[in-house]
């Protein structure tokens, strides 16, 4: 099975990105074929400083192979390295509806944001996206809840693409993890956790220092009354059994269970513990990696070259399928 999915550059990586995105990208090595791409495209479509992409980039690079992925394992590339992204982006255009378009939450949230521009990049965000797993018929995409619209989008332009020209791309599936797929904020539980809209004091970075992760759950906002259970009138103590959950591996239902009795401010003190401990060997190899940007370079065109070579075929069978360019004899389609 081949699994395919991207994380932008942006930012920096929060314990939400870790929890709901970049542990699953790990554990796509243990399953199947894992494609993983930094999606430098996708990060152009709103205001950015050029040269601090380049900075996140290789920040987020260093994060990933401190994580887990191994280059041996799996295919990682920067998206803007493999040009049939772009062109397949094009090509899938024709087959996807201008009404869809205009009902994906992200954009109309993000074009909210703009004060300047609304970029037609940004609109046609979900295209490249589809490209982007597309590219390499991929059979599942392991995404957060928040991109579940997107991943039905592209279902709906490989089947009607198929539909029109002939069975060619792989309708994938998503997969979202049963327990951390939306890590809150600590002080707007109501908030996924982000790095723009959420809040500084709320928001745990993967490289933050254990004393200031200490100091974000100390000052985490919690709820009424004292029972530590999940309820949606509780959605800050609900946020940090989550939280818990997820680092231990365990059931939310379970840590209920053992946790009862025990006041806010223990259960504040004891996911801070847990999660120091969870992300500590992440940054301890992350300050080894980042520093050697040729490595991390050589890493991701290494991948890219990989990555080129199964999209370029997806590719040249659209286009066959399509009629666009030469015509290609060399070997039947799929």
């Amino acid at each position: 099975m081949r699994i395919f999915s991207g994380i932008q550059p942006t930012g920096r990586k929060h314990l939400g990105n870790y929890i709901g995105a970049i542990t699953q990208y790990v554990e796509a090595q243990e399953r199947g074929d894992a494609v993983l791409c930094i999606v430098d495209l996708h990060a152009i479509t709103v205001p950015h400083d050029p040269a601090e992409l380049r900075e996140r980039l290789y920040d987020t690079t260093a994060i990933l192979l401190a994580a887990g992925l191994e280059p041996a394992r799996c295919v990682l590339f920067r998206q803007s390295d493999v040009v049939e992204h772009s062109e397949l982006t094009w090509l899938l255009s024709s087959v996807t509806a201008y009404g869809d378009l205009t009902r994906m939450h992200q954009f109309k949230d993000k074009a909210a944001a703009q004060r300047e521009l609304v970029s037609a990049g940004l609109f046609f965000y979900p295209v490249l996206q589809a490209a982007d797993v597309l590219a390499y018929r991929a059979q599942e995409v392991p995404v957060g809840e928040d991109q579940r619209q997107h991943v039905e989008l592209m279902r709906d332009i490989a089947t009607r693409f198929n539909a029109r020209y002939g069975d060619t791309l792989v309708v994938p599936a998503h997969r979202i993890p049963p327990v951390g797929a939306r890590i809150m904020d600590l002080q707007h539980p109501e908030r996924k956790m982000s790095t723009t809209g959420g809040s500084e004091e709320g928001t745990i970075y993967v490289l933050d220092e254990p004393s200031a992760i200490e100091h974000k759950f100390r000052r985490a906002v919690t709820d009424s009354g004292s029972e530590i259970a999940r309820a949606p009138e509780k959605p800050g103590v609900s946020n940090l059994l989550e939280i818990l959950a997820a680092v231990r591996a365990v059931a939310p239902a379970d840590l209920e269970a053992q946790l009862h009795g025990m006041g806010y401010g223990e259960l504040k003190a004891g996911v801070a513990r847990a999660v120091i401990a969870h992300l500590a060997p992440v940054r301890e190899r992350y300050e080894r990696l980042r520093g050697d940007e040729p490595a991390l370079e050589r890493t991701l065109a290494d991948g890219a070259q990989r990555a080129r070579a199964i999209a370029s075929d997806t590719v040249a069978d659209v286009r066959e399928r399509m009629g666009v360019g030469a015509p290609r004899r060399s070997r039947p389609l799929p």
